[in-house]
């Protein structure tokens, strides 16, 4: 079986009303190419960790076992669940110590593909997080059904340097993207990590083994971007891809695109029908030379001999996914009617120099919160006064983006992370207040912006 292919349920598990699992965190040596080695961590010694596939109200009961140096939770990114098992340390849970074990054991609440984490200091940057994917009954059946997660070997002295704002790393968002579009000629970043190695799937190309599809066969794309910083533009090159769900959930109407935009902690499925045999690499597009590393290579059988075909790095005249387009946006404010609670909230920090991050001029734990009561409903509004797009994101909740810049969407995008655009950019999110009760974070999920502060709480009063 691929190591990219989501594992099968037998008969047995898909009967269970519970799914066991056990993961346990380790320090490894990464090499994802030759001549680069990694002080990494992973869940049972890979990274990424193992995937985890449950149905639709089937309970997971996952006993994780920490052997790092490190305190350690696990985050389950996008589920739904009680607020006991969130795994956010000192807000949710303690800490689980070096040596420690923790029970997690819930039913999620909602379905889709999602992720799990550590949620504390870099144990995310150096390897701890893999995919967890709950079937939805009501989700079109694929041929090949894939978890592609896309992501970076950090070099970690420069971690220290951006989280003070004084980082020499350059930007590498490719030619044509938005966020070079949206810099200003005198910018003068210092927040940005440096990358040594890029990869798919814990490999970087051409060292990593290919995909073998058959002609006639539909291919799901379970695309992750576990990168702490950047955002990750992703093309398979020769094909359009249909973009049916974003975190997990349907979107009202799929949309075809030639390239993904997928920000910090943001999945999308993405679904194509291998037409003719070829080979071709699924790719994340940069503008670091070495980013041509992080591909992976799709080809029919008996091609394993052909040049795979690929793209250029730019995304000059490329159709990428974007909540607008998807949402149908028109050139008018969301009708918001009178929501139980509104809240309007400033993005900015961030100056050169500087480690804040901040939200409405604070950073955590000191930033404004939202106070909701079950059954609210609950508008929440962000400007972005920075230079840099944000991925916000809500534990606990799935939300849906009604208005991007002053435009309303048609079809609103029910989402967990999204996007704020930088330079005064501005975004709507509405979501009625029915999670379970506790504490529940939204931070920006960039781990510097998170760890200088842009992070507040949605506490449930009753």
């Amino acid at each position: 079986m691929s190591a990219f292919a989501l594992p099968a349920l037998p008969p047995r598990a898909r009967a269970s009303a519970t799914h066991e699992v056990t993961l346990e965190s380790s320090p490894l040596r990464f090499s994802p190419l030759p001549g680069t080695s990694f002080a990494a961590l992973g869940y049972n010694g890979r990274i990424p960790g193992p995937v985890i596939r449950l149905q639709a109200g089937q309970r997971l009961r996952c006993r994780y076992v920490n052997r790092t140096p490190y305190p350690s939770t696990i985050h389950w990114h996008g589920v739904v669940l009680p607020n006991a098992m969130d795994g956010v340390e000192n807000l949710t849970q303690a800490p689980v110590p070096p040596g420690g074990a923790f029970l997690y054991d819930f039913v999620p609440q909602n379905t889709g593909t999602k992720w799990y984490h550590d949620h504390i200091g870099t144990g995310l940057m150096r390897g701890l997080f893999g995919i967890l994917a709950i079937d939805d009954p009501r989700d079109e059946r694929a041929d090949v059904d894939l978890a592609v997660v896309f992501h970076d070997v950090p070099e970690l002295r420069t971690v220290d340097a951006a989280m003070m704002g004084v980082s020499k790393a350059p930007m590498v968002d490719p030619l044509g993207s938005s966020e070079l579009r949206e810099m200003a000629p005198d910018d003068k970043m210092g927040d940005e990590v440096a990358y040594v190695a890029h990869c798919v799937n814990g490999g970087s190309y051409p060292h990593n083994p290919p995909i073998v599809v058959k002609v006639g066969q539909i291919v799901r794309l379970r695309v992750l971007n576990a990168n702490p910083t950047q955002t990750r533009y992703v093309r398979l090159a020769a094909h359009r891809l249909r973009v049916t769900h974003g975190d997990g959930n349907a979107l009202e109407t799929p949309v075809e695109v030639e390239a993904l935009r997928v920000g910090v902690g943001e999945r999308y499925d993405a679904w194509f029908e291998v037409r003719k045999p070829g080979a071709w690499l699924l790719q994340g597009l940069s503008a670091d030379p070495a980013a041509f590393a992080q591909a992976v290579v799709i080809r029919t059988e008996g091609m394993e001999n052909v040049s795979p075909a690929s793209e250029s790095e730019s995304l000059e005249g490329v159709s990428a996914f974007d909540y607008r387009v998807a949402g149908e946006a028109i050139a008018e404010p969301a009708r918001l009617g009178a929501p139980d609670v509104a809240q309007h909230f400033t993005l900015a920090g961030g100056k050169y120099g500087s480690n804040r991050w901040t939200i409405d001029g604070a950073v955590w734990p000191h930033t404004p919160k939202v106070r909701v009561r079950r059954n609210d409903r609950v508008v929440l509004r962000f400007t972005n006064k920075t230079d840099m797009d944000h991925p916000l994101h809500l534990h606990g909740h799935d939300f849906s983006i009604l208005e991007i810049d002053a435009h309303r969407l048609r079809k609103p995008l029910v989402k967990d992370t999204s996007l704020v655009r930088a330079n005064g950019g501005t975004i709507a999110w509405s979501f009625r207040a029915t999670s379970p009760s506790g504490r529940w974070l939204l931070h920006c999920h960039n781990q510097i912006h998170m760890m200088d502060g842009m992070m507040t709480e949605l506490i449930y009063l009753d």
